[in-house]
């Protein structure tokens, strides 16, 4: 394969984009121009503030094609175009042969959650002092215990593991939550999402750790459950909060995540009906908040 590398303003890089797909490039990424220099910002979002811009003051679009001469036909038509006078190509290059699936293998390492608990690319031997282990693989739907997210809930169902008789995963996604409360001894888990992806997910992750889980839409969730996961996001959650709140039982523990620490005065004030949440763990700006419903 061979890669184009155009130099645009940010004002451009949607346009070039959208024409290099159009042109049946087989990828288009943006990358920032002045990356590793002194020039270098931050372009990110986060839930609750502006979306972030298409790309940087000085970008670099990038599109793989099959061969040089599509490449060099895709300069050419693109810099033919009358709004393309600030586009300028910086490099036509040939694409290394790789083995993506091992590259792409060894950007997922073994992921400790506590000392003894660590969740396990298949491709991966356990460390030696793990003494619970959760295969899982990058797939589809979202969570492979890498999020700060996805690791707190995990580290309290580890360190408050107990043979819960029911379980609820509200908003599954790969099922890592209700997999994780299985391994630390909950029966009965209902893991459940509006993604079929994750349904799907969720399912093939807990046969891979040979584990039961009831998945299915959110109409399946049904009654009372000592513990209610939800690892989503702060304004769903916020919507959530009398139905979350319904299905959690007397002396049970509700579990949430997805927010950001300045949201959490938010959240507390939307469950404040039902139960008082509270922080309980904090990671690169994520927090975890509990509440514990009395017997």
């Amino acid at each position: 394969m061979f890669e184009l590398a155009l130099v645009c303003r940010e004002a451009d890089v949607e346009i070039v984009s959208d024409a290099l797909m159009e042109i049946e490039a087989l990828a288009v990424s943006v990358e920032d121009a002045d990356a590793d220099t002194d020039a270098e910002r931050a372009l990110f979002g986060e839930p609750g503030m502006p979306a972030p811009k298409p790309g940087w003051e000085r970008s670099v679009v990038k599109a793989l094609f099959a061969s040089e001469p599509e490449a060099t036909e895709a300069a050419t038509l693109i810099l033919a175009q009358d709004w393309a006078a600030d586009v300028h190509v910086q490099a036509i290059q040939a694409v290394p042969e790789q083995d993506w699936v091992r590259l792409t293998q060894s950007q997922f390492a073994p992921v400790e959650i506590t000392p003894e608990f660590w969740i396990v690319p298949s491709w991966h031997e356990a460390p030696p002092q793990a003494q619970r282990v959760m295969r899982l693989d990058p797939g589809l739907a979202f969570g492979t215990g890498t999020h700060p997210t996805t690791r707190m809930c995990l580290r309290w169902i580890a360190t408050h593991a107990q043979p819960w008789p029911r379980v609820l995963d509200y908003g599954c996604g790969s099922g890592i939550l209700a997999i994780g409360a299985a391994l630390h001894g909950a029966q009965n888990i209902d893991a459940v999402d509006i993604d079929p992806a994750a349904v799907t997910s969720s399912t093939d992750n807990a046969t891979a750790n040979g584990v039961t889980l009831r998945v299915g839409l959110p109409e399946l969730a049904s009654g009372e459950y000592p513990l209610v996961i939800a690892n989503i996001l702060a304004t769903p959650l916020k919507l959530l909060a009398p139905l979350l709140c319904a299905h959690v039982a007397a002396g049970g523990d509700l579990i949430l995540a997805g927010i950001l620490s300045r949201q959490a005065e938010e959240l507390k004030a939307a469950y404040a009906p039902w139960l008082t949440l509270s922080v309980s763990d904090e990671e690169d700006g994520w927090i975890l908040m509990t509440a514990h419903r009395n017997a």
